[in-house]
């Protein structure tokens, strides 16, 4: 789940947006009339997206993509005038009128790519403590002398169960070395 913020000055507009958002599934986790209010919510949220209008009474969009956390994304919705001879990095920007369907795919869009990101997050390599590298190394010792295994072999059967228990290398390896060891 994607945690949005909507941030708009003028707080019926800022409703619509999130009326909008909520029809069509999605959770909005703060609804602001300030980017002050939005960068609080942000410093409280790991990661997520931040809708916003192109002015709020405290500051401009662009100071507020300065400000966010780079784990934030942002759609700024707007007025083309607002963007004549600007760009916003970092930022995608919409403009008024809104064409619902356009706004959707393009939160659908943004969603996904914070949920890829965090499962990339989630799936990039640790760096093991030594006392789990020898955890992981005494397993495979023992499972190769007790079975015949391969230190392959025995790596994979660390592995495999591991991923069918869901738990991690070191601590499957913890769980062999106690059971074998008895």
């Amino acid at each position: 789940m994607v945690h949005i913020i909507v941030a708009f000055p003028n707080m019926e507009n800022g409703k619509n947006i999130k009326n909008i958002l909520v029809k069509n599934g999605f959770h909005v986790s703060a609804l602001c009339a300030t980017g002050d209010q939005a960068l609080h919510h942000a410093d409280l949220l790991e990661e997520g997206l931040v809708v916003c209008a192109g002015r709020m009474t405290d500051m401009m969009c662009e100071q507020l993509r300065e400000y966010l956390p780079d784990s934030f994304e942002m759609i700024v919705i707007s007025a083309p005038t607002v963007w004549e001879g600007k760009s916003l990095e970092h930022a995608v920007c919409l403009t008024m009128p809104l064409k619902v369907h356009e706004f959707i795919s393009t939160v659908e869009m943004i969603a996904y790519s914070i949920e890829r990101k965090r499962k990339k997050r989630k799936f990039r390599r640790q760096e093991r403590s030594e006392e789990e590298r020898q955890a992981i190394r005494k397993a495979k010792e023992l499972l190769m002398a007790r079975n015949q295994m391969t230190e392959e072999e025995a790596h994979r059967y660390i592995q495999k169960t591991s991923m069918d228990s869901g738990t991690g290398l070191a601590e499957t390896a913890q769980m062999i070395l106690s059971m074998i060891q008895r």
